[in-house]
């Protein structure tokens, strides 16, 4: 509940920002000079890919909760067996035994939404964030059954 609100709180705040920085936009261009213009259109760009990310991170993050949200319904969300130190960090050694139980499972099942959702959980507590990212993903468009290239793990 605390990750929904901060990511509300952050969205939101990014949004007054893209308004601001959106009107400092029109004022250059209403300004008229060839340069202000120019700026202006600069600019502009900005917020328009400031929303463009923020629409598709908030895309990706309802779609893995979603299937969070299933993969506990159905009792198959990977278990915390994982060793933390006194300050409550993970144990790298700790996630990289689990990583590699997590990989094996996928290399059995590459089709299985399931298997690619664990891995990207395993791969986010190893600390790999882009290897994360990009089995949801992969996760997210199997259980859409979307097709996917064939891609080793």
């Amino acid at each position: 509940m605390r990750a929904k609100i901060t990511y509300t709180v952050t969205a939101a705040v990014l949004v007054v920002y893209f308004v601001l920085v959106g009107s400092r936009g029109v004022l250059l261009i209403q300004h008229g000079t060839p340069i202000t213009v120019a700026f202006g259109l600069s600019v502009l760009v900005l917020p328009f890919i400031g929303v463009w990310f923020l629409w598709k991170s908030t895309r990706f993050v309802t779609k893995a909760n979603a299937l969070a949200a299933e993969l506990e319904a159905e009792g198959g969300l990977p278990v915390d067996e994982l060793v933390r130190t006194p300050s409550g960090r993970i144990d790298r050694d700790s996630a990289d035994a689990v990583f590699v139980k997590r990989k094996a499972e996928t290399e059995a099942a590459p089709g299985d939404w399931r298997c690619w959702f664990r891995l990207a959980v395993a791969y986010h507590d190893a600390r790999d964030t882009p290897r994360a990212r990009k089995a949801m993903q992969r996760a997210i468009a199997l259980h859409e059954g979307k097709p996917v290239q064939a891609e080793t793990v």
